[in-house]
C-alpha cells in the first residue's frame, strides 16, 4: 500500500504553519491536531507496541522544532523524517519484540495476520525500511536523506530487510 503523498492526506494552510513558527498557541494545537494522524500511521509499523510513546516523542520534537522548518510546503516530509527517527529510537530500547498495533493490508485475513507477524519479528531498522520504502514509497535517496545515512547503507539495509522478510 503507498501513501497518497507526502501531504499524509491533507493540506495545510503555509498561514497556519507560519502562525504556530510564532508561537501562536491556537496555531500550534490546529497544527498538531491535524498533524496526529498522520504522525501515527508512521511511527505504528516501526515502534510496534511502543507506537504511542514514539508519536507523543515525535509531537514533542515537532512542537519544539517548528521554528526550524525553512519551508511550510516541506511540512510533511519533515514531519516523517522526525517520526521516522524517533520511532526506530523508541522502538530500539524495547527488547522483546512487541505486537504491531495497526497496519494496513488488503486482502486476506491470514495474509494479513503473516505479514504482521514478520514485520514484527524484524529490526526496527529493517522495518523503517520497509515502511519508508514499500509503503510510503519513496526513493532510497529520499530514504537516505530521512535516515541520514549513505545511500550505499540503504540500498543494503533494504536489501536485507526484504530478504529477512521472504526468510521469515
Amino acid at each position: 500500500m503507498r501513501s497518497t503523498g507526502d501531504d499524509g492526506g491533507r493540506a495545510v494552510d503555509p498561514g497556519l504553519v507560519h502562525r504556530a513558527q510564532q508561537g501562536d498557541a491556537l496555531a500550534i494545537d490546529e497544527l498538531l491536531r491535524i498533524l496526529d494522524p498522520y504522525v501515527g500511521r508512521l511511527c505504528a509499523p516501526i515502534a510496534l507496541q511502543d507506537a504511542a510513546d514514539a508519536a507523543q516523542e515525535s509531537m514533542i520534537v515537532i512542537f519544539r522544532s517548528i521554528g526550524q522548518l525553512r519551508e511550510p510546503a516541506a511540512l510533511f516530509g519533515w514531519v516523517r523524517t522526525i517520526c521516522t527517527r524517533e520511532a526506530v529510537r523508541v522502538a530500539r530500547r524495547r527488547v522483546v519484540a512487541a505486537e504491531l498495533s495497526e497496519l494496513p493490508a488488503p486482502g486476506d485475513p491470514q495474509l494479513r495476520t503473516d505479514i504482521l507477524d514478520v514485520l514484527r519479528r524484524l529490526s526496527p531498522e529493517h522495518r523503517a525500511m520497509l515502511v519508508l520504502r514499500d509503503l510510503e514509497g519513496l526513493d532510497e535517496k529520499t530514504v537516505a536523506g530521512i535516515l541520514d545515512l549513505p545511500l550505499g547503507t540503504v540500498r543494503s539495509r533494504l536489501s536485507r530487510a526484504r530478504s529477512a522478510f521472504r526468510d521469515r
